[in-house]
């Protein structure tokens, strides 16, 4: 898996990004579904979050597409996991025009499978190859594909979601919502409200200008959903990225749910109704593990991204494990019997079931979980390769996992060093008992990064 990563010449740990105009080009998208085209030709799904780039880069995927001999079908502006469950098992994969949690100025795409996952490092290795060969010629003006548009399929994605749990099961709670302008304003509302929430909603009209925060769901731009949750008395308020396969959540006292802990929440309320494993990088706090383990379900660790994730629990699923649940320790949650991506949509209506069920605020759930704090910083302007092969090195004598960048181990603690696979940066994450022990750890590792 890693020797493959670092193979990959415009991929990275989800789909491909760039700058409008500088690396991300319409000229480009053009090629990448061309070539995907070649590779799954067929009937295949189009789609794009709300960045305003997202037209132009749209048409030049369609163009790809239709230029290799596929039909069309174009969804229009909608979640990633909205696009994934509309391929999934239906259609012949799908192309999804987003750039996530990055800044507006970015842009991308993700390509989609036919069982609705991310395409993973071997085909997009393939895929790189065909179209740095010039391997891919159009097809005949006879064999040309056809186009339809289908914005109606997004209800599909909204009612599944809606019929995995008991009729009117968020009644007399009031959730507020914040999509941050994209394209959940038009899936999560409806979805709880039809299962009985009263909904409020900031940042609720879709506009790729995010003029009310950034893509990226952090405690620090979502101020303003905490003030509207406590002025409204709501259970909780809940906020997605970019292309909404990612929630974070506010409790009722208006504090931002660090994201390990609202994935220990819901792994907990998941293993108590069913046994087996639970799938995640290793980038995932050891909170989730604990609390997996005492109720008598066991964790697998995986490379960072959601494709590693998704693919690995196919697999374990293929081998006849109960894999019961997955996901990332950034809001990014996966639950096999809907679909094998990150689902933000889902992840909201489950913890509308869990306050249901449980008849205790969030922050009180929170206060049920073990005690783990976790550290997480990001450095610039290092050369990633240069400095992971320094900070091994330095390390060399410790506890380490190289499954995904360099983990090191002490005691109840843990640092992962890591280049991103998404943003020009370092990420460096301390996970430990407490603040002392993380801040004592994070400096170790930050004063030998400066020294490289």
């Amino acid at each position: 898996m890693t020797n493959s990563r670092d193979s990959k010449r415009i991929f990275g740990t989800n789909g491909v990004r760039g700058i409008i105009g500088q690396d991300m080009t319409p000229d480009h998208v053009y090629k990448i579904s061309k070539t995907f085209g070649t590779m799954r030709r067929g009937r295949i799904a189009l789609g794009r979050d709300s960045r305003l780039s997202g037209s132009t880069l749209a048409a030049a995927a369609k163009s790809g597409l239709l230029s290799s001999g596929c039909e069309v079908i174009d969804c229009g502006i909608l979640p990633t996991p909205a696009l994934q469950y509309i391929i999934k098992d239906r259609l012949d994969g799908g192309v999804m025009v987003t750039a996530s949690h990055n800044p507006p100025e970015y842009n991308g795409i993700k390509i989609i499978e036919p069982d609705g996952t991310e395409m993973g490092d071997e085909n997009t290795l393939k895929l790189e190859q065909m179209m740095y060969e010039n391997s891919v010629p159009i097809v005949k003006w006879n064999v040309i594909g056809k186009e339809s548009n289908s914005p109606q399929l997004l209800e599909y994605y909204v009612e599944s979601i809606v019929k995995s749990f008991p009729k009117d099961i968020g009644n007399g709670m009031t959730v507020v919502v914040d999509p941050g302008s994209g394209p959940a304003c038009s899936s999560t509302p409806k979805i709880l409200t039809r299962m009985g929430c009263r909904v409020l909603t900031i940042n609720g009209v879709i506009d790729g200008a995010f003029p009310g925060r950034l893509p990226e769901p952090s405690e620090g731009g979502l101020s303003a959903l905490a003030d509207l949750v406590k002025s409204s008395k709501a259970v909780m308020g809940l906020a997605h990225d970019g292309d909404a396969d990612r929630t974070v959540f506010i409790d009722e006292e208006g504090r931002f749910v660090e994201e390990n802990k609202e994935f220990a929440i819901i792994a907990q309320y998941i293993c108590e109704r069913k046994k087996g494993l639970i799938v995640t990088p290793v980038s995932t706090s050891l909170l989730v593990e604990m609390v997996a383990k005492e109720a008598g379900c066991r964790v697998e660790y995986t490379p960072v991204g959601s494709i590693s994730v998704a693919r690995t629990m196919r697999e374990r699923i293929r081998n006849n494990e109960n894999v019961i649940f997955g996901g990332e320790g950034n809001g990014g949650l996966i639950y096999p019997e809907h679909q094998f991506c990150r689902d933000g949509g889902m992840t909201a209506a489950m913890m509308v079931s869990i306050l249901a069920a449980r008849k205790m605020p969030l922050s009180s759930l929170i206060k049920t979980l073990p005690t783990r704090c976790m550290l997480k910083e990001k450095i610039s302007g290092k050369n990633s390769t240069f400095l992971m092969k320094r900070i091994k090195r330095k390390f060399a004598g410790e506890n380490i996992d190289l499954t995904d960048g360099l983990k090191i181990f002490r005691k109840n603690c843990w640092a992962l060093i890591r280049a991103s696979g998404t943003e020009p940066f370092i990420r460096v994450l301390i996970d430990g008992p407490g603040l002392e022990e993380c801040n004592s750890f994070l400096e170790e590792i930050m004063s030998a990064i400066s020294t490289c």
